[in-house]
């Protein structure tokens, strides 16, 4: 299933192919399909296939200090995970598990290169995919480090609106099951911080949350929130 691009102008991989690339590619690799919890990828790992989502959504974690991990990143339908190692660029840099049901394309590196060698078109689109992920993991450093929580959370919530949301009644309900403490790790905040920042949000009237579940209720006005410059939480 096809999705738009995030609130960065990141658009799904296979979105940025043409119709006859798009094909080509989806003759690649072995279709798979993953239950919720299921490792797709394990960081450390030397495996070099490149993953194609086609439904469903993934996270992206990675190891901090000692035995703790945090969440890195979501992508749903349309990306790609594993595409670093893929290319040769060392070993998996991240764990990539199954928030959900995923269908997925797996793709060997021994069919990859040699279709990318014969399509540079689509080698171009797959290393502007790499570029675009470190660009965008450098801005919301950057970004991260000068807003306050309300911003940075209210950011995460309209990117995951904007890439993967669901009409609802009324709302866009985010089809991802993240913690409170996922979420304070994608917002780069204390989970006690994120808890209170969901509360005030929904006060507003601008989400509403469950277990595990999270609705958007005014887009809009969240974006607005994401651009607040605001003191310091």
């Amino acid at each position: 299933m096809m999705q738009g691009s995030d609130m960065y102008g990141r658009a799904p991989f296979l979105d940025t192919l043409t119709d006859g690339a798009r094909t080509a590619f989806a003759l690649l690799g072995t279709r798979s399909t993953f239950a919720a919890g299921d490792v797709l990828i394990s960081e450390g790992d030397r495996a070099q296939e490149l993953m194609l989502l086609h439904e469903g959504v993934v996270k992206v974690t990675g190891r901090l200090d000692g035995d703790v991990t945090g969440l890195m990143d979501i992508r749903v339908g349309g990306e790609v995970v594993g595409e670093v190692a893929a290319m040769d660029f060392g070993p998996r840099s991240a764990t990539v598990t199954a928030g959900g049901d995923v269908v997925a394309t797996v793709v060997p590196r021994s069919e990859l290169l040699p279709f990318l060698r014969a399509n540079p078109e689509v080698e171009l689109a797959l290393r502007r995919v790499i570029g675009i992920r470190l660009h965008r993991s450098n801005r919301w450093r950057l970004d991260f480090g000068r807003h306050p929580v309300l911003v940075r959370l209210a950011r995460v919530l309209v990117e995951l609106a904007l890439a993967q949301g669901k009409p609802g009644r009324n709302s866009l309900r985010i089809e991802v099951n993240l913690s409170q403490s996922e979420f304070a790790a994608l917002a780069g905040a204390k989970t006690e911080t994120v808890q209170k920042t969901l509360r005030q949000l929904r006060e507003e009237g601008l989400i509403t949350t469950g277990e595990r579940r999270t609705e958007v209720r005014d887009l809009a006005r969240l974006q607005e929130r994401a651009r607040l410059s605001m003191p310091a939480t």
